[in-house]
């Protein structure tokens, strides 16, 4: 491991990317304990100490703390993959972006500009959302802002909406210039940020408090194991398409006559359709906190954002239904099949038993459709177990007649409310840490195998979730 820790650093341009990657991850560090002005930190603290259980935690785990802290990156990359999904939904419906997506690398960048604008609008909205909610919070009888108004309005939206913005530039930059991709790098780093207090609150827990039995730490620390045992065991999990390639004549070479294969991951798009759908769940939480619960407008958005809260049914039922559906939709942008059959025609290629051209197109679709559904439901389960555990499932909130009272009176309380534990056993948050993990180190032994080194493992190597595109 040494000797190979050692080559990274033999590699000028590989080293400069690491090293690129670590400076900007330590600078968006730096920024998460950056106080927004005018927020009375220890009332905040103390009102967010009560919403670990809540869709708040779960975007506190995202920006790594700063949204518990409201730091100028309280926002964190959220504003950006929000703006990104909106764009890409409307590709499939606006002539207009559908055709700037054909355009290739000039029509990107004009979808990036668009990304970047309507991320500082979404970064501007959902800020003047908390400005306003902020104002009309106390905790413990004591206000939330020292001096609410216009000013404070105005001082939190502009720096808000300028730490998502520069969020944006950071990870766009890890992404050109850096390793892996940059979102996913930044959610990462936040997370693996609080692992030291993670293990701190389980030692205050275990050995201070007293609130876990030592019985009951053994088997959540099984099923925190059993949990990243899956996750790799499904990350690295392919489906293999045999490839027969014909032979031909070049000159006085015989090339193709080999077998070979074409590899479709099982879950292709990552941590990113858990991502998208968080980031668009959020939604009525903001909108019902910039309306509030006065006017006819505000009571409706007060119902929805109830009814949408962390552990409830629909909640629930709709985190895992966008899930599946995202699952699908990135994958449809990220990998075509037709541009796969084209690619192996070319080549001299062929699947046997499927004619090349469309119907080879159709046969790769249909598979990638068939594991993409188990992909699907394999992240809406690691995402929503846990969570469930975390927050409970709240089926005692369901109407009478669907058996709410019924739950009330029989479910058992660690069902209904979960039993209150942290993030850390979130499997949300370690599909996040153990894939970007293994994106990562696949990247960098990609980089140490194009210039003759061995790589990290040199038994095997660690499949990445790009290894189908």
């Amino acid at each position: 491991m040494m000797e190979n820790l050692k080559s990274l650093t033999e590699i000028p341009d590989l080293r400069k990317r690491i090293t690129f990657t670590l400076l900007m991850l330590a600078v968006y560090r730096l920024g998460a304990f950056v106080p927004t002005p005018g927020i009375n930190s220890a009332v905040l603290a103390q009102a967010f100490s009560q919403l670990g259980g809540t869709l708040f935690g779960l975007l506190s785990m995202f920006s790594g703390g700063s949204l518990g802290r409201l730091t100028v990156f309280a926002l964190g990359i959220m504003p950006y993959i929000t703006a990104s999904i909106i764009l890409q939904l409307l590709g499939v419906v606006s002539p207009t972006l559908e055709k700037l997506q054909k355009e290739g690398e000039l029509g990107q960048k004009k979808i990036t500009e668009y990304t970047r604008w309507l991320t500082v609008g979404l970064g501007a909205f959902q800020g003047l959302g908390i400005a306003i909610a902020l104002e009309r919070q106390t905790s413990a009888q004591m206000p939330l802002v020292i001096h609410p108004g216009p000013g404070f309005v105005f001082t939190t939206v502009v720096t808000l909406t300028t730490g998502a913005v520069f969020v944006m530039w950071l990870g766009e930059q890890i992404t050109a210039r850096g390793i892996g991709n940059g979102a996913s790098l930044l959610i990462f780093a936040g997370i693996v940020d609080r692992m030291p207090s993670a293990i701190a609150g389980i030692y205050q827990n275990l050995f201070v408090t007293h609130v876990w039995s030592f019985p009951l730490f053994l088997v959540l620390l099984a099923f925190m194991l059993v949990i990243i045992a899956f996750i790799v065991l499904v990350e690295r999990g392919e489906r293999r398409i045999p490839i027969q390639y014909a032979k031909r004549v070049v000159g006085r070479k015989v090339l193709g006559g080999v077998s070979t294969h074409l590899p479709l991951k099982v879950n292709s798009g990552g941590v990113m359709p858990i991502i998208f759908a968080v980031s668009l769940l959020t939604f009525p939480q903001t909108i019902g906190l910039f309306f509030g619960k006065t006017a006819i407008l505000g009571k409706a958005l007060g119902w929805f954002g109830s009814a949408f809260r962390f552990g409830e049914p629909l909640y629930e039922l709709t985190y895992v239904l966008l899930i599946i559906f995202f699952a699908h939709f990135y994958l449809s942008i990220i990998y075509n099949p037709d541009d796969v059959a084209d690619n192996v025609r070319k080549q001299g290629g062929f699947i046997p038993g499927i004619r090349p051209g469309k119907r080879t197109a159709d046969y790769v679709d249909e598979i990638l459709t068939k594991i993409t559904w188990v992909g699907g439901f394999y992240l809406a389960i690691i995402a929503w177990i846990p969570d469930a555990m975390i927050a409970g499932l709240r089926l005692n909130d369901l109407p009478t007649w669907l058996g709410g009272a019924w739950f009330d009176a029989h479910a058992p309380g660690w069902m209904l409310h979960g039993l209150n534990l942290n993030f850390y056993f979130g499997g949300t948050s370690l599909l996040i840490v153990v894939g970007v993990a293994m994106d990562t180190i696949q990247q960098v032994e990609a980089q140490l195998i194009m210039r003759h080194y061995e790589g990290f493992l040199k038994k095997g190597r660690v499949r990445g979730r790009r290894a189908a595109s």
